[in-house]
């Protein structure tokens, strides 16, 4: 059986067939575009038993990633997930919510021009490997708070918003487009993005364009797309819409819940503490569906797994999924950790992050309101949480440093020692517990504190 490529510098994405070397031994990433049956999903752990070390990773994209493969298993664990015949994807990925033609509140059906967009772009090389287009329908369930390059929200029943890099809130928005060119319309932008290079982003692009720069009235071609000498993509005026109300960002629901959908059909968001489960628990889990008559399960946004059957079915398997140490609710503070995998599973990291972050659960529940996502690092790269925390610790080579408001590898308001960091934020959930107006939650209420009190308190200074 040939080599797989090891796959490990930073800013890289494990493949099934491309795994990336970490502490704990090469990781490979299986993605789906559609859901599959418990019995797979089993089936996919004891996989991860018989050629890894038996640990699973969710990603916060919704990817399974099995862990503690060697150059010798590697091979034989992708060679036996392709003949399962999953529905693996291939190529670029083009995301949509997990809940797609299923959710009635949607304002318009995500999975044609998805679909559209995947088959246009198949021969498409040589794009940053990170690169990822979101089409989002609206619905309870939103990629809103993902980063992507290109993303496609619904504004209207056949009208698309075009945002470029970050999050949808805070990304360049390209324009409104009739449904009609929108295909054509991100192969363009794709198009462009190669020709800049494996490392351009759509953020890249971003920078590059601004409603005065982008031509508004260019004479329509055949495709509706022409360029600039610059090579900024613009499109045919007839096509695009403007700005309007309807654009305003809505919040992106929590998976751990539980979701009547259309046809009688319901869904339960059940994830792994801090997105890592074994192999034997996960296992138990699909089997319990398999028993309740549950037909379906999808890898979700937010380390989730969503199982899809009656709403009795469902029901049982929270409560067994609960009683067996899943967060199944939305309001377990375990959910609103971003803990990386830490030491001594990643080469990169100083920290053991699960403890950590355990601990913080444990101790520190009213300051995890829901209101932030404490992201809890091995190192400042900041895998498990790229954008702005309210509130990061981050592991350095001697001590944790403390950053507010910010990515993990900016300036630190404080430092713990490694012994002291849950005693420190112990302090940090205190300070906020005292100050929190009526109302106000516990990201507002960091943001008013402010870095020079977070920091006295943090060292024990009155």
């Amino acid at each position: 059986m040939t080599a797989l490529p090891l796959t490990m510098q930073r800013g890289a994405c494990p493949a099934l067939s491309a795994p990336m070397m970490t502490g704990d031994g090469l990781l490979a990433r299986i993605s789906l575009v559609e859901a599959i049956s418990p019995a797979q999903l089993a089936d996919i752990c004891r996989l991860a038993l018989k050629h890894g070390n038996g640990m699973i990773d969710i990603s916060a994209r919704g990817n399974l990633q099995i862990r503690g493969l060697s150059k010798t298993s590697a091979p034989h664990l992708d060679a036996d997930v392709r003949a399962m015949n999953l529905p693996l994807r291939e190529g670029l990925a083009v995301e949509i919510p997990p809940l797609a033609g299923m959710d009635e509140s949607e304002i318009a059906d995500p999975r044609p021009l998805a679909d559209a967009i995947r088959e246009a772009s198949h021969d498409i090389t040589g794009l940053a490997p990170k690169m990822a287009v979101v089409v989002d329908g609206g619905g309870v369930l939103r990629h809103s708070d993902l980063l992507a390059d290109i993303r496609l929200v619904a504004v209207g029943k056949h009208n698309w918003k075009l945002v470029l890099g970050s999050t949808e809130d805070k990304g360049f928005v390209f324009n409104v487009l009739r449904e009609t060119l929108v295909v054509d319309t991100v192969i363009g932008l794709l198009k462009q993005l190669k020709g800049l290079g494996n490392k351009a982003r759509g953020r890249d692009l971003a920078r590059d364009l601004s409603v005065s720069e982008t031509q508004l009235h260019t004479p329509p071609s055949s495709s509706g797309l022409s360029r600039k000498s610059t090579g900024v993509v613009t499109i045919d005026p007839s096509q695009m819409l403007g700005t309007s109300p309807s654009m305003t960002t809505r919040n992106a629901g929590s998976p751990f819940d539980l979701f009547a959908l259309s046809d009688h059909l319901h869904a339960i968001g059940i994830g792994p503490a801090f997105g890592q489960a074994r192999a034997e628990e996960l296992i138990a889990v699909c089997d319990e569906a398999t028993r309740l008559g549950i037909k379906s399960v999808k890898p979700a946004l937010d380390h989730s797994l969503l199982f899809f059957g009656s709403e009795n079915a469902c029901r049982s398997l929270q409560d067994f999924a609960g009683d067996n140490g899943f967060v199944t609710s939305s309001t377990d503070p375990r959910g609103h950790i971003a803990a990386c995998s830490g030491s001594p599973a990643c080469n990169s990291a100083t920290i053991a992050t699960h403890e950590i972050a355990a601990k913080a659960a444990a101790e520190c529940g009213d300051l995890l309101d829901g209101s932030f996502r404490l992201h809890v690092t091995g190192c400042p790269k900041g895998c498990a949480h790229p954008q702005p925390a309210a509130l990061a610790l981050c592991g350095t080579a001697d001590r944790v440093s403390l950053i507010a408001q910010g990515k993990a590898a900016d300036q630190p308001f404080a430092f713990a020692s490694f012994a002291d960091t849950n005693a420190t934020l112990r302090r940090l959930a205190d300070l906020v517990r005292s100050e929190r107006r009526p109302s106000e939650n516990s990201a507002a209420c960091l943001a008013r504190i402010g870095s020079d009190r977070l920091a006295a308190a943090a060292t024990g200074r009155p």
